[in-house]
């Protein structure tokens, strides 16, 4: 049943809207005649003659220097086998949106209906002028071997076959940070690989290449131990022949300190294992199924570190992790090729990611515990934000130093801020976000569901896998609004807090209530009364843990539920006011805005709260804050009103949080186009650095220009994220169209694991 939802659910998701999974856009104006004319005819034969006299200008004037081909012959995709070119073309899109989405990578999928290798390269060959790169797929061994080298050999740009170096790359990061953790020596150890397709010989290969000596070597295939007494070796697999008197896997493994398995499940057995030597080093790779369970390896050994391809079990092998940002680095340069030096820069850049600390961002994905280096972390997480700005430009500098650079890169903080850019050029925030919520997702309080767009988004965000909904209103009511709307309550809990089944639980709630706000007034009567209020009662189930989260304000006044909330959840310590934020996806970036809810016309202790809530707001995304005060004037250029005012401000945080990188007051393009400001101002302290983080005078210019923005239809926008209460209660703005819900549905489970870890390891959240 299980199987055929996951089918259904595969199949409708390649089919609805556009089919397929990626789309060409023009990056160019096409609106009027003369836009038109350049384009084309007569235009375009300007940049056609220049490249005609510098072949290399068609990276100045195509796209050639940001498109990979993604080509296959359809002869051995993933775990289907040779299905054929055409069946392979959802792999070979998927491929491709994993490009663009994760290093801002275009792509072409092309399928080869060829299987013989020398008519292959042709056509790869004959192609090969469109691209600034190929990245081979799903092609069977031995034909695979054949067709990378020759086109290697025969063409000027980056070309890999991801099947073979991919899994090499990152298990190399795995297995240098194994080795470090158990005081061992990749020299020394004895390694067993099982399996002799393309990966085990491409990471056979990498192992030696980082210090692995051959006769510590031993590989098996279908056929047992490849040794030199055999006769049927062809010549991929000779040079891996050992000559030591062994033939099965299990004489093999015995005392051995590395496995590493590219074959099929169950073919390590507890008692192989149990012979290997001490803190064995175990990579099950075999995908469904490893060449051993997990459960059963973690049971037969204490001192194991295991890894295998499955992204449920700590430490996964996962490609994607590798070759989105190799040809990152590679077509920046425009290397000529992907050496083994930019590859082993690879495996270093990434083994160092893994030891440094990780991000709350990072550990809300997948855990509510801290990740750290250690046995069950030894290779980076693959929402880990840090890898375009680790692994490119570590390719990219190896690609300089061993010779294959055409355009070596001569200003690496640029470099740095371009790639940081590029996490901004589409809706990869969002994505993260649900990718994060579905690791742990949490129980969120939904106060309005008997309204349409509410009930839809709770169903959205269940089916999403992103949380536990928590539905309060009459169980009567929702259901009608679900049968009409063709809605699905499962997996729902629907709480009506008028029942005299909830009477307990309001009686308590109101005595908590009340010890919370005796001092301001508040009775048991009056509390009772508003245990009947859904924003209340629902806030109050967070208040006591009952609930995670919760997600309101679509149909009520933010004012009253703001107020609400302050009494129920309250302000964080250190706070006197909280603030909202608005996140735009831009073509520049991000940009986070503030306050755009809930302050009017804020004071100077106001703004310098906003200033403080958007700084800490801004690093939980995982960004660096880069704070302008905006106001309609620059620097104390106007003396009197919110200038002054915000003038103020900042002569504080510069006092209190030296820290912090704010500036201002200043108007907005000062803030957003960093050559003038440098130009007209350069005593900021926001120098060389794109601004990401607007805090605005007032409630009147934030809330207008988020929605101007808004309504342009050219941005995506993620919010309003409640900034400084005590717990995840966000406010939505009234009418939030329901993806837009789901999407603050995602937040607040984020929210709500990172609380939990900071609460768990007393921390602050306020920077």
């Amino acid at each position: 049943m299980a199987n055929n939802k996951l089918r259904d659910d595969a199949l409708a998701y390649h089919a609805q809207g556009r089919p397929g999974k990626i789309e060409v856009v023009p990056t160019k104006p096409y609106n009027s005649q003369r836009d038109l004319s350049l384009a084309y005819s007569p235009g375009v034969a300007s940049p056609c003659l220049e490249i005609e006299k510098n072949p290399q200008d068609a990276y100045n004037y195509t796209s050639k220097g940001n498109l990979v081909a993604v080509i296959s012959n359809g002869t051995a995709v993933l775990g289907l086998g040779d299905i054929g070119p055409l069946a392979g073309k959802p792999v070979m899109e998927g491929k491709g949106l994993l490009f663009k989405i994760f290093a801002g990578i275009d792509v072409f999928d092309i399928e080869v209906d060829e299987k013989d290798p020398e008519k292959f390269i042709q056509v790869v060959k004959a192609i090969s002028p469109t691209f600034g790169g190929i990245n081979l797929e799903d092609i069977k061994a031995p034909q695979c071997f054949e067709i990378e080298e020759r086109l290697k050999s025969e063409l000027d740009i980056p070309i890999m076959h991801d099947d073979q170096h991919g899994t090499a790359i990152i298990s190399a990061c795995g297995l240098l940070n194994a080795l470090d953790l158990t005081g061992k020596k990749i020299e020394d150890v004895r390694i067993v690989v099982n399996g002799a397709g393309a990966a085990a010989n491409s990471c056979t290969k990498l192992y030696m290449a980082l210090g692995a000596k051959l006769e510590n070597i031993v590989m098996v295939d279908s056929k047992g131990v490849i040794n030199t007494a055999r006769t049927d070796l062809n010549d991929r697999k000779k040079p891996f022949a050992t000559s030591r008197n062994i033939t099965t896997l299990e004489e093999a493994v015995k005392d051995a300190d590395v496995f590493l398995g590219l074959s099929v499940a169950d073919v390590l057995t507890p008692e192989m294992l149990q012979s290997m030597n001490h803190d064995p080093i175990v990579f099950a790779l075999a995908n469904p199924n490893p060449e051993i369970a997990y459960d059963l390896a973690m049971a037969s050994r204490e001192d194991i570190i295991f890894a295998t391809g499955r992204s449920d079990y700590p430490n996964q092998i996962n490609n994607v992790l590798g070759f989105p940002y190799i040809f990152r680095g590679a077509l920046d340069v425009q290397a000529t090729c992907i050496n083994e030096e930019m590859k082993i820069a690879t495996v270093y850049a990434l083994a160092e990611l893994t030891k440094k600390a990780v991000p709350d961002v990072v550990n809300a994905a997948y855990s509510v515990k801290k990740l750290r280096f250690g046995k069950e972390y030894i290779i980076p997480k693959p929402l880990d934000p840090r890898l375009l700005t680790t692994v490119a430009p570590a390719v990219a500098k190896a690609a300089m130093a061993s010779g294959v650079a055409r355009r070596p890169i001569t200003d690496w903080e640029e470099y740095d801020h371009k790639l940081r850019d590029l996490m901004g050029l589409d809706n990869k925030m969002i994505r993260r976000l649900y990718e994060m919520a579905r690791q742990n997702p949490k129980r969120v309080v939904f106060s309005e569901t008997n309204h349409l767009s509410m009930l839809k988004a709770a169903e959205t965000a269940y089916a999403e896998g992103i949380c536990h909904p928590i539905l309060l209103g009459n169980e009567e009511k929702i259901a009608n609004v679900a049968r009409e709307n063709q809605i699905s309550l499962e997996g729902m809990e629907i709480v009506n807090l008028r029942h005299d089944r909830e009477e307990e639980r309001r009686i308590r709630y109101a005595k908590l209530l009340t010890e919370k706000r005796n001092r301001q007034g508040m009775t048991f009567e009056e509390a009772s009364e508003k245990m009947f209020e859904r924003n209340y009662f629902g806030m109050m189930m967070v208040e006591t843990g009952e609930a995670d989260a919760m997600i309101t304000g679509v149909f009520s006044k933010y004012a009253d539920t703001i107020a609400i909330a302050k009494e129920v959840i309250g302000i964080r310590d250190g706070l006197n006011h909280i603030g909202a934020m608005h996140i735009v996806n831009t073509k520049k970036g991000m940009l986070f805005l503030a306050d755009t809810l809930f302050n009017r016309h804020p004071d100077t202790e106001a703004l310098i709260d906003i200033a403080r809530l958007a700084n800490s707001t801004v690093k939980f995304f995982n960004y660096d804050p880069v704070i302008a005060m905006l106001s309609y004037s620059n620097f104390g250029a106007d003396k009197e009103g919110s200038p002054a005012s915000v003038h103020k401000v900042v002569e504080t945080l510069h006092e209190r949080y030296p820290d912090m990188v704010v500036d201002g007051e200043m108007q907005v393009n000062y803030a957003l186009n960093k050559e003038l400001r440098n130009h007209k101002y350069p005593f900021t302290r926001l120098g060389n650095k794109e601004v990401n983080t607007l805090v605005f005078p007032n409630l009147s210019s934030a809330n207008a220009s988020y929605k101007l923005l808004k309504e342009t239809g050219l941005n995506d926008i993620i919010g309003p994220i409640q900034m400084g209460l005590n717990k995840p209660v966000h406010i939505l703005d009234v009418d939030t169209p329901v993806r837009d819900i789901v999407n603050m549905v995602a937040v607040a489970v984020i929210d709500a694991i990172v609380e939990e870890n900071i609460r768990l390891n007393n921390l602050s959240r306020i920077v």
